[in-house]
């Protein structure tokens, strides 16, 4: 039985491909869920299934480096949004990729296709799609990530430079980034989705560490774990404490 992994960090995408592939592909079997790379890679080492589908933007890990380790091992479908910068490479044909929301026919196509590959033992041309991986990490080192922002402070629309935020957290409506302006903590709002958000920040400089929340990873200044097993974090330049949800808590098992 073919067994499968599929990693998302987002809970709704990531149940609508399982119970999609469900009906698609019958005959195989959903071995491990995983809600971020890291998380996809551990439960790779645990299950070594055959086919990985991979969401391309996870934190910590993203799913490009995730295939990078596995390439050649399992058969790597991308899972992505539309306008990803990495699409064209996917349009290549080199390698399977999915948009979100993940449509019936073209996961039954993908399905057919996989069928095939794993049909034929030693059919995956490792060495291609560790090329294209090779070459979309690069692009992505070198992107030029976004220096400021735009963002509402009533009737102003006020220009944060990156540098001064502090983090980023998501309301059902905006995005509020709370910042530094002149040694205050400030407030603003952002139209942007914090998932769009963060695929333009360097990740260098920023962490996902909720759901709803990216840090500045330099105004971390230390992990807190609490009695009840949750964790929080404090952040150089306010009093404000951050909840680290429990998929990211192993960026901060040193701390």
């Amino acid at each position: 039985m073919t067994g499968i992994l599929i990693a998302d960090d987002e809970d709704a995408p990531r149940e609508h491909l399982a119970e999609s592939l469900a009906e698609a592909w019958p005959e195989a079997s959903l071995v491990a869920r995983a809600n971020n790379g890291a998380e996809a890679w551990d439960q790779w080492l645990a299950h070594e299934p055959q086919v990985c589908f991979l969401d391309v933007r996870m934190p910590g890990m993203s799913g490009l480096e995730v295939a990078e380790k596995i390439a050649g091992r399992s058969a790597i479908v991308f899972v992505t949004a539309f306008g990803d910068h990495a699409l064209d490479a996917f349009q290549a044909g080199a390698v399977d990729y999915l948009l979100k929301p993940v449509d019936g026919q073209r996961l039954a196509r993908t399905v057919e296709r996989l069928r095939a590959r794993l049909s034929q033992p030693g059919g995956d041309d490792a060495g291609e799609l560790q090329s294209i991986l090779r070459r979309l990490l690069d692009a992505e080192s070198r992107r030029p990530w976004v220096q400021s922002i735009q963002a509402s402070v009533g009737k102003e629309i006020r220009i944060i430079p990156v540098r001064d935020v502090l983090y980023f957290e998501s309301d059902s409506r905006y995005t509020r980034v709370v910042y530094l302006e002149d040694g205050l903590q400030r407030d603003a709002l952002l139209r942007t989705a914090l998932k769009e958000l963060l695929v333009q920040l360097d990740p260098r400089d920023f962490t996902q560490v909720h759901r709803s929340v990216i840090a500045a990873t330099q105004r971390i200044a230390a992990a807190i774990r609490q009695e009840d097993g949750t964790m929080r974090l404090r952040l150089r330049g306010t009093q404000d404490l951050i909840a680290v949800s429990r998929p990211f808590q192993h960026l901060f098992k040193g701390q």
